[in-house]
């Protein structure tokens, strides 16, 4: 790292947008000349899977470096402990200015509206959930841009909320994220200190019809895919037809093709809104001179079903649409653009990257984020180094619609997902131990659109069985690294001996109570 300049770095972060949604990954319907051309320019990776499918455990991954087992995020309202420390801090501590516009969520909104993370380690701190959500909160950016600039939507988006649809470009958040990031970048572009921005919008999150009006025209609707669906999928595992049943959902169960169609093209339309309004800031990075020493990072939390397997929105199933992200790094001071690659990353990975770069990775970092990876190395062809295996755990994460008692599942749901370079296994974990657990085997090279599910052949069940065993180990040492005792250990003074060929020496300041028993070790 000493032979580069330490880069500003800028975070581009969508929320809820699947891999397949860009034109650089093979999607022809929608319009995305903007982020096709970044991704020229950039590392483009083609198998990024998520943490966690819900905003908040995916998102404390992704800022703290830790699957969430390391930072105790599991669920859509949890709370990051005070303990935990978001990368930006680090950054901070570095000499980095840092700043927010628009979507952190490490925690719940309700305890984001009122109070900010204790390490969340923002100089310049803009927040926003969304267009009308916390729009008392003290820091919410968005609100105080908007009566400022339009005072009269303001009070009409404060009074309907999200009734009000399709809201006009001028007045959209992803445009206010813009705006405030280009006039940080115009304001930082000579300065000696270098930046870290995060620009993180709501869309293309549901509701679907927040878009200007004017997006839709750029869509090709009638090149959209239909779902993706066929006969029996919900049989089994039979957890998936009580997920698609119960799951908090943009989309009711057995939606109509026509309101799919109408979502997928709204969804679309805010993909098309993010992309102008992304191109805008990196335009900026060229007039201000510094896009060259500039790391530009694009990604999202997690993806959207839309339809596909008869699932709608995130949650327990945990199919490619839900899991896989899009994920593009551009630094042309060191990276050679042009490259796609196929090597296995998640979004926890970012944190050891964007810290590398910034000259402030050491072993204390490594050691309090051990799975993330910096990625530098192998996006500048120095190094092959990458995951041998992926891993998303869902534990009870999503709301329920049924429950009276709590938002959550009763009984719960829990599933995690592991992943290698051919074959992906999902196991559903069934707390009664009188059920076996049930799951899934996709063959990801033969069967990419997760079509056949192989849990149950028999050709493939020294697959199922070293997969199962490969999760299992990965699990425990999740445990033992991060949920081990809890409560501090007083040890026995016969058991503070050294040993030696199997026999007890005594250890210095040894009492005579501690002698008598030294044949007790």
């Amino acid at each position: 790292m000493s032979t580069y300049q330490r880069p500003n770095i800028l975070l581009m972060m969508t929320d809820q947008q699947r891999f397949d949604s860009l034109g650089c990954y093979g999607f022809e319907a929608g319009h995305t000349p903007n982020l096709d051309r970044l991704a020229e320019e950039s590392v483009v990776f083609e198998h990024c899977y998520v943490n966690n499918p819900l905003c908040t455990p995916s998102r404390a991954s992704m800022l703290t470096g830790k699957h969430i087992q390391g930072h105790g995020v599991y669920r859509l309202y949890d709370h990051l402990l005070e303990d935990q420390i978001l990368f930006t801090e680090w950054l901070l501590q570095s000499g980095y200015l840092t700043a927010l516009f628009g979507k952190l969520h490490v925690s719940s909104i309700a305890f984001e509206e009122h109070k900010r993370n204790l390490h969340d380690g923002f100089e310049i701190y803009e927040w926003c959930l969304e267009h009308s959500l916390n729009m008392d909160s003290p820091f919410n950016g968005y609100v105080k841009w908007l009566k400022a600039t339009n005072p009269e939507f303001f009070a009409r988006l404060y009074r309907e909320g999200r009734k009000l649809l399709h809201i006009p470009r001028d007045a959209h958040m992803t445009h206010w994220a813009a705006e405030r990031t280009i006039d940080f970048i115009r304001s930082q572009a000579s300065s000696a200190r270098p930046f870290f921005c995060m620009m993180s919008v709501f869309d293309p999150h549901d509701p679907y019809e927040d878009y200007p009006l004017e997006m839709s025209e750029l869509i090709e609707a009638d090149k959209i895919p239909v779902a993706l669906v066929r006969e029996g999928e919900l049989d089994s595992p039979g957890v998936l037809r009580r997920i698609q049943q119960e799951s908090v959902a943009p989309l009711p169960p057995h939606s109509s093709q026509d309101a799919i169609r109408k979502a997928r093209l709204g969804y679309h339309a805010s993909i098309a809104l993010i992309d102008l309004e992304f191109g805008r800031v990196l335009d900026i990075l060229e007039q201000a001179g510094i896009a060259d020493n500039t790391l530009v990072i694009f990604v999202s939390d997690h993806g959207d079903l839309l339809g596909d397997h008869h699932q709608f929105g995130k949650g327990a199933a945990l199919y490619d649409p839900c899991v896989r992200v899009p994920f593009i790094m551009r630094w042309p001071a060191r990276f050679k653009g042009g490259q796609r690659v196929t090597h296995l990353v998640q979004p926890h990975d970012i944190a050891a990257t964007v810290l590398a770069a910034a000259g402030a990775f050491n072993n204390e970092l490594q050691t309090a984020m051990p799975d993330s990876i910096d990625l530098s190395p192998l996006c500048a062809g120095e190094s092959d180094k990458s995951h041998d295996y992926v891993y998303c755990v869902y534990r009870n994460s999503g709301l329920s619609r049924t429950n009276p008692h709590t938002c959550y599942f009763d009984p719960p749901i829990h599933v995690t997902m592991i992943r290698d370079k051919r074959f992906k296994l999902i196991v559903y974990h069934d707390i009664n131990p009188d059920r076996a657990c049930e799951g899934q085997l996709f063959d990801m090279q033969a069967d990419p659109l997760e079509t056949e599910n192989l849990w149950n052949s028999l050709d493939y069940a020294n697959v199922r069985r070293e997969m199962t065993e490969k999760l299992m180990n990965w699990l425990v040492t999740q445990e033992v690294r991060y949920l081990g005792s809890r409560g501090g250990e007083s040890l026995p003074p016969w058991r503070r001996r050294k040993r030696t060929n199997n026999k007890c020496l005594p250890v210095t300041g040894t009492t005579r109570s501690e002698d008598v028993r030294k044949n007790q070790c």
